[in-house]
């Protein structure tokens, strides 16, 4: 199973894909689930950790759509697959929610879902990158996620896929959903 930037057809880095190009010629029965932006990383990980300690998310997303898929759906149709057969055997099965969002409508989400004021202040990568590095991380990973963001940021994954529904036989889980449960669970309490 990939997610968002390792099979990147989708954001044109197939140079990023080496475990993908191997399995079409290997006689092995194969499957590539494929997914963009998970809605999780709104309450799990770093971009959580900003929106909780600080209230805004400072990000390099501009007013880009992603298609947000629940990783709940993208562990079914993982668990799913074996069972399809030959109708995933030898293809990619991309995944997404239902509907797109920007980062921005993404936050006022989470905001009304957690009953907080929460906001999205977007930036540019290289400025993102001055961000993460004055919080100490290292130069090479801030080139590594700065050329990253700045690649896959750039809407070439606004469109919405069909793999939930051919997989699963049901639609989607809608980010609003996500947003409920997460905020029924804490995830967006003040830190």
């Amino acid at each position: 199973m990939c997610g968002g930037w390792c099979c990147c057809r989708r954001a044109g880095r197939s140079r990023h894909c080496p475990p993908r190009r191997p399995l079409h010629g290997s006689g092995a029965d194969w499957t590539v689930v494929r997914a963009a932006w998970f809605a999780q990383n709104f309450s799990e990980g770093p971009l959580a950790a900003e929106l909780r300690e600080s209230g805004e998310l400072v990000f390099p997303a501009g007013e880009v759509r992603e298609p947000f898929v629940d990783v709940r759906d993208v562990a079914e149709v993982v668990v799913a697959v074996p069972a399809a057969g030959d109708r995933c055997a030898g293809r990619t099965v991309e995944v997404s929610g239902p509907r797109l969002l920007t980062f921005g409508e993404a936050v006022a989400e989470v905001a009304r879902a957690a009953g907080r004021e929460l906001a999205y202040r977007p930036v540019p990568a290289r400025a993102y990158g001055e961000r993460l590095a004055g919080f100490g991380l290292p130069s090479e990973e801030v080139a590594f996620l700065v050329e990253m963001f700045a690649s896959m940021l750039d809407g070439r994954n606004a469109y919405l896929s069909d793999g939930v529904r051919q997989v699963l036989g049901r639609e989607p889980r809608d980010f609003a959903a996500y947003a409920a449960k997460a905020a029924a669970a804490g995830a967006c309490a003040v830190g």
